[in-house]
C-alpha cells in the first residue's frame, strides 16, 4: 500500500530508523548481555524486560522499513486549485482562520497542522476548491469550514 510522505517526513522516518538500528539496538544488546551474565534466566526480570524491548525495537524497525519502501513523495507542485495530498488548505470557520497540510497518516501531526487525508476533515477536504463549504461531524457536533485558499 502506498504511503504518502513529504520530503521532510521521509527524512524524519529515515533518521528515526538510523537511530534505532545504530543506537537502540546496541543499547538493548548490552542490556541483554548484562542480564545473561547474572545467571538464571528463568527468574531474571532484567532479561525479560530487555527481550521485550528488543522485540519492540525490531518491530518498529520493520515497520519503518516497510513505510520507507512503500513511500511515494508528495512533491510541491503548482496547485490545480483543488485540495489534494500535499496541499495546504486555508479554512475559515466560526473559530477563525486555520491552515492545514493534507498528508499521509504516517506523517499526520495535528499539533503542527498536518492532517491525514484519511481523517474526517482530510477526506472531506480532498478535491475541494476555494469557496467550497465542508461540513464534518465532530464529537462536539457538526462543524463547517469554508475553503478560502489552496496552496
Amino acid at each position: 500500500m502506498t504511503k504518502y510522505l513529504t520530503q521532510e517526513g521521509l527524512a524524519k522516518l529515515k533518521e528515526e530508523l538510523g537511530h534505532l538500528e545504530k543506537t537502540k539496538r546496541k543499547e538493548v544488546s548490552e542490556k541483554l548481555k548484562q542480564a545473561v551474565s547474572q545467571g538464571d534466566l528463568s527468574e531474571n526480570a532484567a532479561y525479560d524486560a530487555a527481550k521485550e524491548e528488543q522485540g519492540f525495537i525490531e518491530g518498529k524497525i520493520r515497520d519503518l522499513k516497510n513505510i520507507i519502501v512503500q513511500a511515494k513523495l508528495i512533491v510541491d507542485k503548482k496547485s490545480n486549485g483543488r485540495i489534494e495530498i500535499g496541499s495546504i488548505a486555508a479554512l475559515f470557520s466560526k473559530d477563525g482562520r486555520e491552515e492545514f497540510r493534507v498528508v499521509g497518516p504516517e506523517e499526520a501531526d495535528v499539533l503542527n497542522n498536518k492532517i491525514s487525508f484519511q481523517s474526517p476533515l482530510g477526506s472531506a477536504l480532498l478535491d475541494k476548491k476555494r469557496g467550497d463549504i465542508v461540513e464534518i461531524n465532530t464529537p462536539g457536533g457538526k462543524k463547517q469550514y469554508k475553503v478560502i485558499a489552496v496552496k
